[in-house]
């Protein structure tokens, strides 16, 4: 069954676009209706797969390290690719997260998004089909296909429905970055090509790289996996990026896009090249407690209320990247579960700034202030995600950073010590905003009117106030899925 579900679970998106663009009663000139027929479908398509997936999950035997739903179709005259796609208990959980976020997006997306609607959301469902690909294909040059198609789709979202004069900048400097640093994977998966006449992850797995050649192919796997994340210093392009995209563009760049990143280096990096991990393992170590601390403190220099949860997300990045590299079942767990969390948590924290921005118009942080005041509810909502955010516990993020430090420690003292610190900092710059944004006086002189949230907003918090609740109470549900998928990579290094 569940090879089934996969697959409908993979060609989906792919059918809702069709939907999309099917004759309809175009020929009305009720522009309101069709308006609303779009996003119907959309909502109904997105809500379907997301189904789709929670069905795959439950499907899913958490009890065996083996992949489930495999299925391989060898294309001999196209040099030894493999069309092999499965899904594992980090898998899942990813695709999981990627269909959770998409019907959110087009409910934050419907008030704000009033021309060429056809194409925005068609170009949302072309991302999810990417996201689910690159999560569950297990061919190297597919993978990469995959993973560097998500650019082109978010590049005309940004370039087009972006919120300034400077979006167009904003999406060349986040295509080309992430491209450039993506030519060294390409080059060094022509290399293992050469070297082994295969791309099958599976068949990789039982080969032997020598030590030079490991350490080459790592360190050009990172250079395009370390500008996905981002990593400090090749972050530069997404505070940027942030900005200008509309709040569903951001939404689904921090919670799905940024996961490809610590997705890659934990399923190709770890397993596939193991000497080389624990070779560069001080020297990953070094520039993520820099960036940690550089990112938390760089956040607190912010007036832009998108930029200062796009910084808070680099900090956490490094954090998932610090676990995973401590190489430990502790680690790698802990990341997943920040992986999941920093989804949830900076998605629903970029929903409200969209909040304040399509009634405001600004995301100046001088020109609020007193929030508590006149908008209670949203005040509230954003405190939890706050506290959410900063690893308070009983919340999503608490579980992944707890076991992400716990394995840091056991490598190494002072990089742990580096890393809270700058955790420590974070929640310093959450209060100082939330302090700035929700109480004092009222800035009456800028805003005029002040309207607490709508039915629609309810809809959309609502899943994500569950979602962090269930993950930070009820941690042991992701755990159990991941778990022997988990013990798996980490195996080589028991």
């Amino acid at each position: 069954m569940i090879n089934i579900l996969l697959l409908l679970l993979i060609v989906s998106p792919l059918v809702a676009i069709a939907l999309i663009y099917m004759p309809k009663f175009s020929s009305t000139n009720n522009f309101s209706a069709l308006q609303s027929y779009y996003w119907s479908n959309a909502l109904i398509s997105s809500s379907f797969i997301f189904f789709l997936s929670s069905i795959t999950w439950l499907s899913y035997n958490h009890h065996t390290v083996y992949f489930q739903g495999l299925q391989v179709f060898q294309w001999d005259t196209f040099g030894g690719i493999s069309l092999v796609f499965g899904i594992d208990g980090i898998s899942i959980l990813l695709v999981q997260l990627t269909t959770f976020l998409i019907p959110i997006c087009f409910l934050a997306s419907m008030a704000s998004i009033k021309t060429r609607i056809q194409d925005y959301i068609a170009l949302f469902f072309f991302i999810e089909f990417l996201c689910i690909c690159s999560f569950c294909f297990f061919d190297l040059i597919l993978f990469y296909i995959f993973f560097e198609a998500v650019l082109i789709p978010m590049f005309v979202i940004i370039g087009i429905w972006g919120s300034r004069e400077r979006k167009v900048r904003a999406a060349y400097q986040f295509f080309l970055y992430t491209l450039l640093g993506s030519v060294f994977m390409l080059f060094a998966i022509i290399l293992i090509w050469s070297e082994t006449g295969t791309t099958n992850y599976f068949t990789l797995l039982s080969t032997n790289f020598t030590e030079e050649l490991q350490l080459w192919l790592w360190l050009a796997f990172f250079c395009a996996f370390s500008v996905k994340v981002p990593m400090v210093p090749f972050h530069l392009w997404l505070p940027e990026a942030h900005v200008e995209a509309p709040t569903a563009g951001s939404v689904l760049l921090a919670g799905i896009l940024l996961k490809l990143g610590t997705y890659a280096f934990l399923r190709f990096s770890l397993p596939l090249l193991p000497i080389a991990c624990l070779f560069y393992m001080p020297f990953v170590f070094v520039i993520c407690a820099i960036g940690v601390l550089y990112a938390s403190l760089t956040t607190m220099r912010q007036i832009d209320l998108k930029k200062i949860i796009a910084y808070s997300s680099v900090a956490h990045m490094g954090v998932v990247i610090l676990g995973l590299f401590a190489l430990t079942p502790q680690g790698l767990q802990g990341s997943l579960i920040l992986m999941l969390g920093h989804g949830i948590v900076s998605g629903a924290l970029f929903l409200c700034i969209g909040v304040l921005y399509d009634r405001y118009h600004t995301r100046v942080l001088k020109y609020y202030g007193g929030l508590a005041q006149v908008m209670p509810i949203f005040a509230t909502i954003f405190i939890f995600f706050t506290l959410a955010n900063i690893g308070f516990p009983g919340l999503s993020n608490f579980v992944g950073e707890m076991l992400c430090f716990i394995a840091i420690f056991e490598r190494n003292f002072f990089v742990a010590f580096l890393a809270v610190g700058g955790t420590l900092f974070g929640v310093g710059y959450s209060m100082w905003l939330a302090n700035r944004l929700l109480f004092g006086s009222l800035r009456v002189s800028y805003i005029g009117a002040y309207h607490d949230l709508t039915l629609v907003d309810y809809v959309i918090f609502i899943p994500f106030i569950f979602l962090t609740l269930l993950m930070g109470i009820f941690p042991k549900i992701f755990l159990d899925t991941s778990s022997f998928s988990i013990l798996s990579i980490i195996s080589v290094y028991l």
